[in-house]
C-alpha cells in the first residue's frame, strides 16, 4: 500500500515528510507557520472515524463472539510482528509491508484448508487494531507521532476491505464465483482497497503540510505500481493459500515480503546518504565565504513549496531540492568572490556563466544529470527554461532580495520580483511564491 511523502523539504539529510515552513534564518524570509493554521481538523476527522470503526467492531465483536480463534491469534500475530518491525526512518512509500499484507489477507479469507470461515468484518478490523496497537507500542512509546495517523489508516483500510468481502462471503453470494473468478474478484477488491489507502495517504498528507491534494493524489497512485503492488498481491495469494493449505500458508508468503522490507531499509539509507553528501555539497560555498549560512537551505525550502503549489510530481520535487541545495557551486570556480553571494543583481552574462561553473561541479560530483541541467540552465530566459530552473531563479532572487531590503524586505522583494516579470522571472512561478508567502498557514518573517 502507499504511504507518505518519501522526503522533507528543506531538511537536506532527512527523508521524514514534513510541511516544508522551516525555520528562517535571521536577516532572511521565508515560510514559517502561522497562528491561523487548521491543518490539523483533517486529520482529527480521520483519526475519529477510524476510532469509531475500531470501537463499533469491537463491540460488533463481543456481542457475536471470537470465531476461529487459532486463526485469529495467527493473523493476529502476524500483524503485530508487521507493525513492530516498521520502519521508522527515512519514510518509504509503505514501512510496514507485511503488517499491511497480513491485514489484507484477513480481510479477503473465506476458508482455512477447505473449510468454510466465519470471521466476520467485525472480528477481522478488531483483531486487525489490536494486533496494530500491540506491535505500535514500541513507536508510540518513542513518541513518533506518525504512528497515530499510520494506525488510522490501517485501520480504515483493512475495514474497508472487511466490509466488502465478508458480508457477500458469508450470505452465500460469492459460492458462484470459482477458480479464476474468484481470484479476479479478490485483485478487484485489492485494487479498490488500495485505491482508498491511496486517497487516505494523500489526505493525511494534504491536511499535514497543505500541499495541493492532487499532485499528493497522483504520487500515492504512482506509488501503488511498486511497493504497493507486491503488498496487494502477496495479500490475495495469502488469503487464497490460506484457503486451500491452512495457516501454514502464512509463514512460506511472509518470506518475500520480509526480504522487501529490509531492502527497503537500505534503500531509505542509501537515499539518506545521498540527500547528506549533497547537502554537504551544498555548504561548501558557506564555508568558503561565498554565500551567506543557511542560504542553499532557505532557497531549497522555498522552492520546494512552490514547487508543491504547483502541482509538481514527487520525482520532480526531489530534482528541484538538489538543485536549489547546489544552486551556487559553481561561485567556487571565481576568483573574485561575488559581495554576499547575491548573483540575481550581476549582468546576465556573468550570471550564466556562474550557472555554467556550477553545472559542470555538479556532473564531477556524479548528481543525476537531471540536476545539472537544472542548475546550468538557472539563468537563461525563463521563456526557454525548464519548471525547475525557473523557480530556483526565482526564488533565489528573492531570497537575495529580502535579505537586503530592511524590515519591509519581503513585500519589496516580491514586487520587484513581479516588476522583473516580462523578461527575468515566470509570473506563474512568482504568482506561486507569492501565494505560499500568504496562504493561511505561512507567514512572512521579515528581516531583523
Amino acid at each position: 500500500m502507499s504511504g507518505e511523502p518519501a522526503f522533507a523539504p528543506g531538511q537536506a539529510g532527512s527523508g521524514s515528510a514534513q510541511a516544508s515552513s522551516g525555520s528562517v534564518g535571521h536577516g532572511s524570509a521565508g515560510p514559517a507557520p502561522g497562528p491561523g493554521c487548521r491543518r490539523p481538523a483533517a486529520l482529527g476527522t480521520i483519526r475519529l472515524a477510524a476510532l469509531l470503526l475500531a470501537l463499533g467492531c469491537l463491540a460488533g465483536t463481543l456481542w457475536e463472539g471470537l470465531d476461529d480463534r487459532g486463526i485469529a491469534l495467527a493473523f493476529g500475530v502476524l500483524v503485530g510482528i508487521g507493525e513492530w518491525a516498521r520502519w521508522t526512518g527515512a519514510e518509504v512509500r509503505e514501512a510496514a509491508p507485511l503488517g499491511a499484507a497480513g491485514g489484507l489477507a484477513y480481510a479477503l479469507l473465506g476458508a482455512h484448508a477447505g473449510v468454510a470461515t466465519h470471521d466476520g468484518a467485525f472480528q477481522v478490523v478488531t483483531v486487525v487494531c489490536a494486533a496494530s496497537l500491540l506491535g505500535s507500542v514500541p513507536h508510540i512509546a518513542g513518541g513518533r507521532r506518525p504512528t497515530l495517523d499510520h494506525l488510522a489508516r490501517r485501520v480504515l483500510t483493512v475495514g474497508f476491505a472487511a466490509v466488502c468481502f465478508q458480508p457477500l462471503y458469508s450470505r452465500g453470494v460469492l459460492e458462484q464465483w470459482g477458480g479464476p473468478a474468484y481470484a479476479l474478484l479478490l485483485v478487484a477488491l485489492l485494487v479498490l482497497t488500495a485505491l482508498c489507502d491511496a486517497v487516505l495517504a494523500a489526505g493525511q498528507a494534504h491536511s499535514r503540510t497543505g500541499w495541493p491534494f492532487g499532485p499528493l493524489l497522483r504520487d500515492e497512485l504512482r506509488g501503488l505500481l511498486g511497493i504497493g503492488s507486491a503488498v496487494c498481491a502477496t495479500g490475495a495469494v495469502m488469503a487464497l493459500a490460506v484457503a486451500v493449505v491452512g495457516l501454514w500458508a502464512l509463514p512460506v508468503f511472509c518470506l518475500p515480503l520480509l526480504l522487501t522490507q529490509l531492502s527497503l531499509r537500505r534503500y531509505a539509507a542509501v537515499r539518506a546518504t545521498y540527500r547528506q553528501t549533497i547537502a554537504s555539497l551544498a555548504r561548501a560555498t558557506e564555508i568558503a565565504g561565498y554565500t551567506p549560512a543557511g542560504h542553499a537551505r532557505r532557497v531549497a525550502t522555498l522552492s520546494q513549496a512552490v514547487g508543491r503549489d504547483l502541482g509538481l510530481s514527487q520525482a520532480e520535487l526531489t530534482v528541484l531540492e538538489y538543485a536549489a541545495l547546489m544552486h551556487d557551486i559553481g561561485q567556487l570556480s571565481l576568483v573574485d568572490p561575488v559581495p554576499a553571494g547575491a548573483t540575481a543583481g550581476l549582468p546576465a552574462a556573468e550570471q550564466r556563466r556562474i550557472a555554467l561553473l556550477g553545472g559542470a561541479v555538479v556532473r564531477q560530483t556524479g548528481v543525476d544529470a537531471v540536476v545539472a541541467v537544472v542548475v546550468e540552465r538557472q539563468a537563461d530566459p525563463y521563456r526557454e527554461q525548464p519548471v525547475a530552473a525557473r523557480i530556483v531563479r526565482a526564488v533565489n532572487a528573492y531570497e537575495e532580495k529580502a535579505r537586503d531590503s530592511g524590515p519591509g524586505g519581503p513585500l519589496t522583494a516580491l514586487e520587484e520580483l513581479r516588476l522583473a516579470t516580462a523578461g527575468d522571472y515566470a509570473p506563474e512561478v512568482v504568482e506561486s511564491l507569492a501565494r505560499v508567502l500568504s496562504k493561511d498557514c505561512l507567514t512572512l518573517r521579515a528581516a531583523g
